[in-house]
């Protein structure tokens, strides 16, 4: 996820939310009450009837569909709060990439907010985000558990422990302290992408 998300408070004028997306190139942002609890996303298309009323000159025609009323009512809002699609589709941050795609296909949005479990917003993820994580091959998993597990966590050399991935499956090998061999397994073992480890490291004392 992305953190710190833009966000708008409820009270925000129609106005300084039209500002706000086009000043942060976002097609929707969270709506947030005073203790930064999600109550909806406001989005360009929220924004839209509104702006249509405000340019018009004549009064629309009559409004059979249900939609159609429904669009026109929420154009008379003056507010994030009144603008807003609610109740939002969230996800949380321990929710897998793939749980969080599904949603995101399932509810055709391009953004979803990421709240904790007090519904309170820490992040946003974005489809973009979210397909590159889906769609990430074996290099870049190597890339990841040689710099940020090996060299950022662990502190070992380079050439300490052999690091092979394919379809997601990583084998490492090697010699390495036997106090920190289940560590090191672990912290592979919960990178999203990584589906299993083959353990031949070796301890040593």
């Amino acid at each position: 996820m992305r953190s710190p998300a833009v966000s708008v408070p409820g009270d925000t004028t129609f106005l300084e939310v039209a500002r706000t997306l086009a000043h942060e190139h976002l097609s929707a942002a969270p709506v947030v009450d005073a203790e930064a609890h999600v109550i909806g996303v406001v989005s360009e298309s929220d924004l839209l009837a509104k702006a249509a009323v405000m340019a018009s000159t004549r009064r629309p025609g009559p409004l059979g569909k249900l939609k159609d009323r429904r669009l026109h009512e929420k154009s008379r809002g003056e507010t994030a709060a009144t603008l807003m699609t609610y109740p939002a589709v969230t996800v949380h941050p321990a929710d897998t990439v793939a749980d969080a795609a599904w949603t995101a296909a399932r509810s055709r949005l391009k953004r979803l907010p990421v709240t904790d479990y007090r519904d309170r917003l820490v992040g946003v993820v974005t489809r973009a985000d979210l397909l590159r994580s889906l769609v990430r091959d074996d290099a870049e998993i190597r890339e990841e558990i040689e710099s940020r597990i090996l060299r950022g966590e662990h502190h070992l050399a380079p050439d300490a422990i052999t690091v092979t991935v394919e379809g997601g499956v990583v084998t490492v090998e090697g010699r390495v302290d036997v106090a920190l061999a289940p560590g090191l397994v672990e912290s592979i073992r919960e990178i999203e992408d990584v589906d299993d480890v083959v353990d031949h490291l070796t301890g040593v004392t």
